[in-house]
C-alpha cells in the first residue's frame, strides 16, 4: 500500500492514540515529522519523543500528554495543505490560531516553524498543519 499523506498519517495516528488514551504511539520516521513533533514537544503538546534508528526508515516513538483529569493535552488536530491542495500563505497572511492557544506548523525556506516563529521572522510558507 503507497502512502500519498504521510503528514495525515501522523495526525491521525496521533489522534487516534489520544482517543484510546495511549500512553504512547509509534509511527514512521522522516526529517518533515520530526520537526512537526518536534514544534508539539516545544509547544507543550507532548510529554516527550524519542527517534529509533533501525535498518529501516526508524520510527519516531510519541509519549502523549494528559491532564490531570485524564484529558489530552490536544482538542485538535487538522491537516491544511494536502497533497491534491496545497495551502501557501504569505508571512502578512499568517494569522494566530484561536488567539494564540493554538499552532500552525508552517514549512519556510528557514525549516519547519510554528505561526509566530514564521511572523517574527517574516516568513511565509507552506501552512502543513494546525494545532490546539
Amino acid at each position: 500500500m503507497t502512502m500519498t499523506d504521510p503528514i495525515a498519517d501522523l495526525l491521525t495516528r496521533v489522534r487516534n492514540a489520544l482517543i484510546a488514551r495511549h500512553e504512547r504511539v509509534e509511527v514512521p520516521s522522516s526529517r518533515l515529522k520530526v520537526d512537526i513533533v518536534r514544534i508539539l514537544k516545544d509547544e507543550g503538546f507532548i510529554r516527550n519523543f524519542k527517534v529509533v534508528r533501525d535498518n529501516k526508515q526508524g520510527v519516531i516513538k510519541i509519549f502523549l500528554k494528559y491532564t490531570d483529569r485524564n484529558a489530552p493535552v490536544i482538542n485538535g488536530l487538522k491537516r491544511l495543505s494536502k497533497p491534491g491542495r496545497r495551502v501557501y500563505n504569505k508571512a502578512a497572511e499568517i494569522a494566530p490560531v484561536l488567539s494564540g492557544l493554538g499552532v500552525l506548523v508552517v514549512s519556510t525556506s528557514r525549516g519547519v516553524m510554528t505561526d509566530k516563529e514564521a511572523r517574527r521572522h517574516n516568513l511565509g510558507g507552506e501552512t502543513l498543519c494546525m494545532i490546539w
